[in-house]
């Protein structure tokens, strides 16, 4: 018998603001630059480039550029936060 399988798309899953939050919160506790980037480009596909785009004050195709890198500037990642009504907190790591 045939293992059957479901598509999987992430955008099904980010459709609250809670579910965005926690997916960019675990992509930060990753700490990959490039997982942060497809991150916050899944995010903003969920809500709409061109929502988020004009909300951090750039084009869609900027955006999608931005977060297209490797390692994205770090003033596109803030600005992309607040246009999604998020900011970075910093805070200590487990020394366990």
């Amino acid at each position: 018998m045939p293992l059957e399988t479901t598509r999987f798309d992430v955008l099904d899953y980010l459709k609250t603001p809670e579910e965005r939050l926690a997916y960019i919160e675990a992509a930060f506790e990753d700490g990959e630059p490039m997982i942060i980037a497809h991150t916050l480009s899944s995010v903003a596909l969920s809500i709409g480039i061109n929502v988020v785009a004009q909300e951090a004050g750039m084009t869609s195709e900027a955006l999608l550029e931005a977060l297209s890198e490797v390692d994205p500037p770090l003033s596109t990642l803030l600005a992309i936060l607040r246009a999604l009504g998020m900011q970075l907190n910093v805070k200590p790591m487990d020394l366990q």
